[in-house]
């Protein structure tokens, strides 16, 4: 898939989380924007999953921490085959398996997450199986930035650089805004590289909304051996609709008819833009 292709794709994505979001008339709006260009890269260009292997023990594993945003990831598995896209019409009805953070009833989900500061904890666990098992799959994990203050992260942080998990990678979803107010007003935890570094990881930053960067980035782990890696994305709340980007309301709000319709014109005007 060229870069060009893949750019479309997080489009595309960006408009179908939308669709589904209004859908459901509810939603983490904002994150799942930011993140969309992380999951593009990873089940595009990156992870060794998918429909037929997922039960495979060599199977990469993908662990979602920020288990709110989890309409990104639906999107992006139904555009993967592991369920029908029409079985997202149901997110968050009744009896419906498709709710408000990733459950293992959905095919392709590893681990139910959502309440912050898991991810890591449990991706690091995975990895260090991998390990001992002699296995070559690889560990990914997302978290958002908002939940970095949480103490199981770091506990789990510590116990990756002891055993050299350097088949493990964590990214940063750092948008700089959680539920209540910028994540620097609610509980500071810049400067995010020297603070993993100090932990005994391997850090890279980047754009996190730019194809090209979160690319380069992944082809270059681990970044150093014996060591795990994180990948500090540096994206936009809300990104690609320009009345929620940076704006700490779109945390989890649902558009209108008028801001949806608004919202899918810009996305539709940016394919104009590849």
């Amino acid at each position: 898939m060229t870069t060009k292709e893949l750019k479309s794709k997080s489009i595309n994505y960006r408009k179908k989380i939308l669709q589904y979001i209004v859908g459901a008339n509810a939603g983490h709006t904002g994150g799942s924007l930011s993140c969309t260009d992380i999951l593009n890269v990873l089940y595009n260009k990156v992870l060794n999953v998918s429909p037929e292997n997922f039960t495979s023990p060599d199977r990469d594993r993908y662990i979602q921490s920020k288990g709110h945003c989890v309409e990104a990831l639906f999107v992006v598995l139904a555009d993967k085959g592991f369920f029908s896209e029409e079985d997202l019409n149901t997110l968050c009805k009744y009896k419906s398996h498709y709710i408000g953070h990733p459950t293992k009833k959905v095919k392709g989900i590893e681990q139910n997450t959502g309440a912050l500061g898991h991810g890591l904890p449990i991706a690091t666990g995975v990895a260090l199986a991998g390990k001992m098992d002699k296995k070559d799959y690889k560990v990914y994990t997302l978290l958002g930035d908002g939940e970095l203050p949480e103490g199981s992260n770091w506990e789990a942080a510590l116990s990756a650089a002891q055993y050299k998990l350097d088949n493990l990678c964590a990214i940063v979803d750092k948008n700089g805004l959680q539920i209540t107010a910028s994540t620097k007003d609610v509980c500071n935890t810049d400067p995010l590289d020297k603070k993993w570094e100090a932990f005994g990881w391997a850090v890279k930053e980047v754009n996190g909304n730019d194809v090209e960067e979160l690319i380069a980035a992944f082809n270059s782990l681990p970044f150093e051996k014996g060591k795990p890696s994180v990948i500090i994305a540096n994206t936009v709340k809300g990104k690609g609709v320009s009345y929620m980007e940076n704006q700490l309301k779109w945390h989890h709000g649902v558009p209108n008819k008028e801001q949806y319709e608004l919202a899918q014109k810009e996305l539709d005007e940016s394919f104009l833009t590849l």
